[in-house]
């Protein structure tokens, strides 16, 4: 293997989404390779290929029947909302422009659909970091506020039970000997780390420590990464190491010289930083950012008025707040991440609005022109009916990673994969 293979990163994406991780690692100074990602939900399959590789081609499959593009897709599981797989013949009833569309990105992006369908073969033998963000309904607060109290307990018939695929192949992996990933890296919500969850999360580091890792448990909240988002998340590295001790104490001593909960250390690395003006798109003399806005404003209901009165005001007579709180799937909701006061008189309306679907984009960091390209691919798909609503736009976000806490992140997988691999010369 030359040097500079050697050197380079290759990354597997499991609950892909749109891709924070492939973002984070665009903007390291290592050369980095995406070797395959896997998500069921078609939305952000479809964004994750127009972000990461630019102008759809579906040039190959336009003359491709549309009886074959159907059997192409029915060998993957997908779903229409990232909740339920379509069911029965639901999928070839999906508009064709569509179907085309969602293929020439399966197939651009090395998407492997749920991860339910993955086997150890889908495991490259020279695979340096496998991501995984399971779904976190069931671990959340406020799924607990839902009633959804399964967890990630191995018996759950949930989504956040997903944890324990990415077990099953890891499994197979040791079964037929294949070569485990260098590194694994999860990200899930900080409730993981509550007492309901804790024993389920121990056997879980308990198995990863018993096959070779060494795990690294981080809680960090996005808003000291350089993205005025108040956002915290439960981050872990796992490292293999075998059973080597030299290699344990590299590690160890690395992490407690670089520990990302250290705000000095995460300060030297960090290059570039956001604030809320930065993010808050409120020159309405840009067409854009206007009719945005207009679509986002406030119906003028009681519930409405609560959700002003009870939210952090981001933007208020020329005044900006410092934080936005938590982006989440919804912003018409209470709590939400924040309000915007609008003077735009409109019956029926407030003078407030929520944030943008592009608003939400640069809150999670990723930059204007990832958002640009979903819109210049925008394409009608019906009469009636885009590609990208706001909503899914918005869901899209706030299922996603802040992409600076990654690159902080994966600074640190790249530190210790030469510290590792100088100590195997």
């Amino acid at each position: 293997m030359r040097k500079d293979e050697e050197k380079m990163i290759k990354v597997m994406e499991t609950f892909s989404g749109i891709g924070a991780q492939a973002k984070a690692l665009s903007r390291q100074d290592e050369e980095y390779e995406i070797v395959a990602t896997a998500d069921w939900d078609v939305n952000a399959i479809i964004a994750y290929d127009i972000i990461h590789h630019g102008t759809p081609n579906i040039e190959p499959y336009e003359g491709m029947p549309r009886e074959e593009v159907i059997e192409k897709l029915s060998q993957y599981t997908l779903s229409p909302d990232g909740k339920d797989p379509y069911k029965g013949e639901s999928l070839k009833r999906v508009n064709e422009q569509f179907q085309r569309y969602l293929l020439a990105a399966i197939e651009r992006s090395n998407n492997l659909g749920s991860i339910t369908d993955m086997t150890y073969e889908d495991i490259p033998e020279n695979l340096d970091v496998l991501t995984y963000s399971f779904p976190c309904q069931n671990l959340s607060l406020a799924g607990v506020w839902r009633g959804e109290l399964t967890g990630i307990d191995r018996d759950a018939d949930n989504r956040s039970g997903m944890l324990w695929e990415v077990e099953r192949i890891l499994m197979e992996c040791e079964e037929h000997n294949r070569r485990l990933p260098r590194f694994l890296l999860m990200e899930n919500v900080s409730n993981i780390l509550s007492a309901r969850h804790k024993d389920n999360f121990e056997e879980w580091k308990s198995y990863l420590n018993k096959i070779g890792y060494e795990n690294v448990v981080y809680k960090l909240d996005a808003s000291k990464f350089g993205v005025p988002q108040i956002r915290k998340r439960v981050f872990m590295i796992s490292i293999y190491v075998g059973n080597d001790a030299r290699k344990i104490e590299l590690v160890n001593n690395y992490i407690t010289d670089h520990d990302l909960e250290n705000e000095n250390y995460v300060n030297e690395i960090i290059n570039h930083r956001l604030t809320v003006r930065d993010i808050i798109k409120n020159d309405y003399t840009v067409e854009k950012y206007h009719f945005e806005a207009l679509n986002s404003q406030m119906n003028n209901t009681p519930s409405r008025e609560k959700i002003v009165q009870e939210n952090r005001h981001l933007f208020k007579n020329n005044q900006y707040e410092n934080y936005i709180r938590t982006v989440t799937t919804k912003q018409d909701r209470n709590p939400n991440s924040g309000v915007v006061q609008f003077e735009n008189e409109k019956s029926g309306k407030l003078n407030w609005r929520y944030l943008t679907p592009r608003e939400c984009f640069l809150s999670m960091g990723f930059d204007e022109e990832d958002y640009e390209a979903l819109m210049e691919h925008n394409v009608k798909i019906t009469k009636s009916r885009y590609l990208f609503s706001d909503s899914k736009l918005i869901k899209m976000a706030g299922n996603s990673i802040v992409v600076n806490v990654l690159e902080a992140i994966f600074h640190q997988i790249i530190e210790l994969k030469e510290i590792l691999q100088e100590n195997d010369e």
